[in-house]
């Protein structure tokens, strides 16, 4: 809840702040359900545009192109003042409003929009315990060139220039991210050894090669260089002020390697006493404490550690008994003799171009095939293009998983997934699951969906939650099968293959982070209960390391939309309407457990 004290403090801001209070606001009236939840829309739009201001990279993601220039500020400052502004944000709701005389959908907007106050609190108060070159999947040094090249999009000069612009103030972001790392390190909460490993390799990938000297262009430049060549041949830039451009370009990108150079003395001088083995939460300072809140924040409930791992062995229980089930429909004795079987058929072998190039056409002709099938089961279905691609070559390590990213609201950048492509192949069975999951209906669907939200309000189409996504992807991977998207038996194992990996997440994570697991261990239960590869399950499990409580999310999520999926048909019987529940889901966002329960429930209702 929010502090009361806030609200004074809201209030007394206004003048400073740049809004005005609302004029229904001021002289209190009766107003229907539809003017009130219209002048809350009007008024979440006004929050939202001033918190874009803290955050221009959203806004880019979301094809706005004010702060086109800037980078995230990332420092220690800019984050208490997020969370000040967050708290009097939900002051302001909180006195201008009255919850009861909104209808329930925009009553989950209102109850969103304070939860989203206390959550950054939260999180703002254990990011000492998240550095900004900590985790495995979102460390600065990564994160920033993957931005430009992903999502950074250029389409006029304006976004050119833009580009250019944050080239230049990468160094100084990267400098803030050694400083605050650092500030971490004085208070004992350490980069891994394994993570600093990788930010000096994928520093000097990204510095090696031109323009810096001889061989292929580093991924900045092979990429800016063509975005302007797109221009170009598009008409909307002349040769001559392309070559300007791109100049300017090169030598913002040349100045990058100073600026990883101190990254990668930073890493040099933290590796010979970084910590390996024993690096869960509990093993740092005040970290159960950190880890509790991370586990509320990401399944968004209140499960303990200890809860999280019975479920999760329960889960790996249940999971094993309907493999052997299926493996005996396919002639075998049980699932470990399947698994043999698969491992005859498919050995594991190194990736290679035609096998990469061939993964990736089966990827994405599965998906096209699977979106024909939605209209029998979705009322609402995705309209954006959705492509299957390599991760980039900086970001992609061994056994690294498989991501997805939403389209940007008006279609022009499709929605992908992207496949780590190094190291070996895994079954090729497995790669159904896997597009089910990340593309459809899975996340690249989920998001299509959401960034084009009409009517309510815009930061819905951006706010997101561990539980309910992550938990909509593993439930996707069983609607494959409801669907009968897999093509045999196989592909159908593999999902349970994908489940049981799944449910051993949940027992790995609380046992690194609250049962003091070393990676060793988490490693060996992944590799051997999960059935994950070894270099996998080794990645995995550091990527579980540096992101404590996220990988709790899918199963706890899957679990809770099964659950309500069962008591809706329960409860309606022959009434139960399959694509008016799936609309439910996430026709309308992302949204915490609680509040999804709390409007199946209402659903139920109005529907018995």
């Amino acid at each position: 809840m929010v502090q009361p004290f806030l609200l004074a403090t809201a209030i007394a801001s206004l003048a400073t702040s740049g809004l005005a209070l609302p004029a229904a606001a001021q002289t209190p009236a009766a107003t229907s359900a539809n003017a009130e939840d219209a002048r809350l829309t009007a008024f979440l739009d006004a929050e939202f545009a001033e918190m874009l201001k803290f955050q221009p990279q959203t806004a880019t993601r979301l094809g706005l192109k004010d702060g086109g220039d800037r980078w995230n500020d990332i420092s220690d400052s800019a984050a208490d003042a997020f969370v000040a502004w967050r708290q009097a944000s939900a002051a302001r709701l909180n006195a201008w409003f009255d919850r009861a005389k909104l209808s329930p959908q925009a009553q989950v907007n209102y109850d969103i929009w304070l939860l989203e106050a206390e959550r950054a609190a939260m999180a703002n108060a254990n990011r000492r315990f998240k550095p900004p070159l900590y985790s495995r999947l979102y460390s600065t040094h990564s994160q920033l060139p993957d931005f430009l090249i992903n999502t950074h999009a250029v389409a006029d000069v304006t976004d050119l220039r833009n580009y250019i612009a944050r080239l230049r103030g990468l160094p100084a972001v990267l400098d803030v991210a050694i400083e605050r790392t650092r500030a971490s390190e004085a208070a004992g909460i350490r980069v891994p050894h394994f993570q600093i490993e990788t930010i000096i390799a994928g520093s000097e990938k990204l510095t090696q090669g031109a323009p810096f000297g001889t061989g292929p262009d580093v991924a900045l430049w092979a990429d800016v260089k063509a975005k302007t060549e797109k221009l170009v041949a598009a008409g909307k830039l002349d040769r001559a002020q392309a070559d300007t451009l791109l100049e300017e370009a090169r030598t913002a990108i040349l100045a990058l390697q100073p600026a990883y150079g101190r990254v990668i003395a930073w890493a040099k001088s933290a590796l010979p006493t970084a910590p390996s083995g024993r690096v869960g939460a509990v093993s740092l300072p005040g970290g159960a404490a950190f880890y509790a809140d991370e586990l509320k924040l990401n399944t968004t409930t209140d499960y303990t550690a200890d809860q999280i791992h019975a479920i999760g062995r329960a889960e790996v229980a249940r999971i094993e008994a309907e493999q052997d089930a299926l493996a005996r429909k396919a002639g075998l004795k049980d699932r470990q003799a399947y698994y043999a079987e698969r491992a005859r058929l498919f050995p594991s072998r190194p990736w290679t171009d035609a096998s990469r190039a061939e993964y990736l056409a089966n990827a994405n002709a599965f998906v096209a095939r699977t979106r024909t099938l939605l209209p029998n089961y979705f009322g609402t279905l995705p309209e954006y293009r959705i492509e299957v691609v390599r991760e980039p070559s900086f970001s992609e390590v061994p056994g690294g998983a498989a991501h997805a990213s939403a389209p940007s609201p008006d279609g022009s950048r499709p929605a992908r997934t992207y496949v780590h492509m190094v190291g070996n192949q895994e079954d090729p069975a497995a790669m159904y699951t896997l597009m089910c999951h990340e593309a459809i209906p899975g996340h690249n669907m989920q998001g299509d969906i959401q960034v084009r939200q009409k009517g309510g309000p815009k930061f819905r189409s951006v706010t997101g939650y561990v539980a309910f996504g992550e938990g909509w992807g593993l439930y996707a991977e069983a609607m494959c099968k409801e669907m009968n998207a897999f093509p045999d038996i196989a592909a159908d194992f593999m999902r349970l293959d994908a489940e049981l990996f799944r449910a051993a997440r949940l027992v790995v994570d609380t046992g690194i982070h609250a049962l003091g697991w070393t990676e060793d261990q988490a490693v060996d239960y992944l590799h051997k209960t999960g059935r994950q590869p070894i270099e996998k399950a080794r990645s995995e499990v550091r990527r579980y390391i540096t992101l404590p409580g996220q990988a709790t999310g899918y199963k706890i999520g899957m679990l809770k939309i099964v659950e309500l999926r069962r008591k809706a048909e329960a409860a309606l019987g022959p009434k139960f309407d399959i694509k008016g529940f799936h609309d439910l889901l996430i026709a309308s966002g992302s949204q915490p457990l609680s509040i999804l329960e709390r409007r199946v429930n209402d659903w139920i209702k109005s529907r018995a």
